[in-house]
């Protein structure tokens, strides 16, 4: 590839949000489920037991997602009362005491793992290179002109040159800029001006740069603490500001001869967060503001840019839609009416009241929409259904719906980024945590699917996948979908390793990632617990799992192990625990109340002093977390109900797993503090078992049920809740895949000693 400036690189993300369906997670506004422009970052190497985000989940290394949006900066808000500063000045002392005697801890054991952590990242590294030599950064297309990105550049170049002869437009090295990497970009309509968002690991906060494109582009401005933007002319953008993890105003800023910036919505609602997308046509901008289970919606005429933006329809309580455009009618997808899931439905932009809207097309129950892309004359929805990925194409011309299943081994889409309005293919992938993502497309003229014929990457053929439904509490069956080696014998003494989300309506993440393959070839077992309060069923499946209903998760979760036992899948010696962000809860809880059902647990920034934190107010989130959790300063019943299952709350003396968990300083939505508190406590509970069990000690031999499980708390100073760089994260995987290989050899280690010493 020839390029006209040299450019050193940083592995990135370039991100977008497509018309599609949105779901309230660990951020506290919208989550978009496609990809809209992604370009080509590095694999994440994670335990991805968090809930999936962007259909095309290759996020940057150390992502976690859906995210914890809590503060950590607790005690740094000053009380008015005198008496309360020495609280304050006490509290944080102890913190800092806590998180030294944490870091010498791990400074101390850390050698421990050393030789296996180093032979883990180095079949990590072989694995990424064997499975992402080819992959090639999406590509923005603007008739003849083609925008990418790579390592920290963005590149243009004729569609008909491929990458043999192009221009350079931005690079974040020689820009300054070289601690960050690129979120988003977007181009104006007459590719004059091109938008772009920066963010660092350490900070939630991005930076947008406009760019003057031309034969030497120029850096036009620097906007700080910007969320999502669109160009609504060629010199007319709007963006949102974020601050304190919140966006709750819209700017319109010009770059023709008179320049200016105005302030043009603002969101009154605390609970809500306001963010901006442009239909596919580039008729409408969209001003969004969305609780967790209430949208509303403006429009912004792009023909008429200064103009006032109009409301669509007011919020009603319990109703989200978003909006599309096609020859004068706003498409909108909304759970309004009965059942509460979600509906495609539509109306006239004149008269865009709820009363006007008229059914399109209607899920059938118990399934969940992951997407819905929109082109000229055709709508395609991705689903999955009792674990299967299905197409439905709707066709606004014939007015038909094509419903196409695809490959069981699916378990994930990635959509193609930015895909032309007006084509007549729409091109997607397909993986799961062991597979590779593959090539697919359909076609609107032939109404069929066709598999991509050119495939460098070598497809796995040795992975089985199962799913089964495990009976609950309450006999709701709950999907497992599980993969092992098809030359695995003797599976019940196979190591295993358990997934679990549950809550936002998000689903678990089953994209590929390599260290999973690792894990099958190695010959482990991997399951994924499709729980309550995740979205694998559609939003009825999430409300389920929320508020009132959080133990329901928790139910589940000891249903799906139990059945994995019954069923010849490992045993509970055999058997690790493996949860991110809010999945800590539920994965905290169960340690709890059934520990013996586990050996190990690996939590990643886990969410596990919920009451604690539901009740301090002065954190930026606690109120739009309310929608999810529950109000316990509001409602006694709630406190109580939080209180029963919340893990901090519920540590007691007893043999607890051996656990492992990684957490970040700069994390603005796990406060570190609450992780501290809790292993502080968790370690101190089962060293009083220990010690009331009058443990037997045989030549520094432990015996098997009295010996004391290691609590390991690993604190990152760099990266945060939502992303880390490739090198740390690998470093945090391979960490994680060592602890759990240690705790289980030890196990089988053990029961070679007892035979021994008998």
């Amino acid at each position: 590839m020839k390029v006209r400036m040299s450019c050193v690189g940083l592995k990135n993300l370039l991100q977008g949000l497509s018309f599609s369906v949105k779901y309230y997670s660990k951020h506290n506004h919208l989550q978009t489920t496609c990809l809209s422009s992604k370009i080509k970052p590095k694999k994440c190497h994670i335990l991805d037991c968090s809930g999936s985000t962007c259909t095309r989940r290759t996020a940057p290394p150390g992502s976690i997602l859906p995210w914890r949006f809590f503060s950590c900066k607790e005690g740094t808000k000053i009380p008015s009362k005198r008496k309360q500063n020495t609280s304050i000045i006490t509290s944080e002392l102890l913190y800092k005491n806590l998180l030294k005697s944490e870091q010498e801890n791990w400074n101390d054991i850390s050698a421990r793992y050393e030789a296996m952590t180093k032979r883990i990242k180095a079949k990590l590294e072989e694995l990424h290179n064997r499975y992402t030599f080819n992959s090639e950064s999406p590509r923005i297309k603007f008739g003849e002109n083609v925008y990418f990105e790579e390592n920290g550049c963005i590149f243009f170049s004729k569609a008909d040159d491929g990458e043999e002869n192009v221009d350079i437009l931005f690079s974040t090295e020689d820009l300054g800029f070289s601690d960050a990497f690129i979120q988003r970009i977007r181009i104006s309509p007459d590719q004059r001006y091109m938008a772009i968002s920066l963010k660092s690991e350490n900070s939630e906060e991005a930076t947008c740069v406009i760019m003057k494109l031309g034969h030497f582009p120029v850096m036009e401005k620097v906007i700080p603490n910007v969320f999502s933007f669109e160009w609504a002319t060629n010199d007319v953008l709007y963006y949102t500001s974020q601050k304190n993890l919140k966006c709750q105003n819209v700017f319109m800023t010009t770059f023709s001869n008179q320049k200016h910036t105005k302030l043009v919505y603002t969101e009154q609602d605390a609970r809500f967060f306001v963010d901006i997308y442009c239909t596919k046509d580039r008729r409408f901008l969209t001003i969004n503001s969305n609780s967790k289970t209430t949208s509303e919606v403006w429009l912004v005429d792009c023909r008429q840019p200064f103009k006032l933006p109009a409301l669509v329809q007011a919020r009603t309580k319990g109703v989200i839609y978003h909006i599309e455009h096609r020859n004068d009618e706003l498409y909108i997808l909304t759970t309004y009416g009965e059942p509460a899931e979600y509906k495609l439905m539509k109306a006239p932009v004149a008269s865009s009241g709820l009363e006007n809207w008229q059914l399109v097309y209607a899920l059938e129950e118990k399934t969940k929409l992951v997407d819905l892309e929109m082109f000229s004359d055709h709508s395609v929805m991705f689903l999955k259904k009792a674990g299967h990925l299905y197409l439905n194409v709707i066709s606004f011309v014939s007015h038909s719906v094509q419903s196409v299943k695809l490959p069981t081994w699916a378990c994930e889409f990635e959509l193609e980024s930015h895909p032309e309005h007006t084509t007549s293919t729409c091109y997607f992938q397909l993986t799961s945590p062991v597979h590779p993502p593959k090539c697919f497309a359909y076609s609107f003229k032939e109404n069929n699917l066709i598999e991509q014929a050119v495939q460098e990457v070598p497809i796995i053929t040795n992975c089985h996948t199962t799913r089964l439904l495990a009976k609950s509490k309450d006999e709701t069956l709950v999907p497992i979908t599980v993969f092992h080696n098809m030359n695995s014998k003797e599976l019940h003494r196979r190591p295993l390793l358990v997934h679990v989300y549950g809550a936002y309506g998000i689903d678990l993440n089953m994209s590929f990632k390599e260290e999973k393959l690792m894990l099958i070839e190695e010959g482990w077992i991997l399951a994924y617990c499709h729980v309550r309060g995740g979205g694998e069923l559609g939003l009825s499946w999430h409300k389920d799992g929320c508020q009132h209903n959080k133990l329901k998760g928790l139910y589940d979760l000891k249903a799906c192990i139990m059945l994995l036992h019954e069923l010849g899948f490992s045993q509970p010696k055999y058997t690790a625990l493996a949860a991110a962000s809010a999945g800590g809860v539920l994965a905290g809880a169960l340690c709890n109340t059934d520990p013996e059902l586990i050996k190990a647990m690996v939590l990643q920034a886990p969410f596990v002093d919920v009451l604690n934190i539901m009740m301090k107010t002065h954190l930026p989130l606690t109120t739009e977390e309310q929608e999810e959790w529950g109000n316990p300063l509001a409602d006694e019943k709630c406190m109580k109900y939080i209180k029963s299952y919340c893990p901090y709350q519920n540590i007691k003396s007893q043999c607890y797993p051996s656990v492992f968990i990684t957490a970040y300083e700069n994390d603005q939505r796990i406060p570190l503090a609450g992780v501290l508190r809790y292993v502080q406590k968790l370690r101190k509970a089962a060293l009083d078992h220990a010690s009331k069990t009058n443990k037997k000690v045989i030549a520094s031999f432990i015996v098997p049920g009295n010996c004391i499980p290691n609590i390991i708390l690993d604190i990152q100073a760099n990266g945060s809740h939502c992303i880390s760089s490739w090198e740390d994260s690998l470093n945090e995987v391979a960490r994680h895949l060592a602890f759990l290989n240690k705790e289980l050899e030890e196990v089988c280690h053990l029961q070679h000693q007892t035979k021994s010493c008998k």
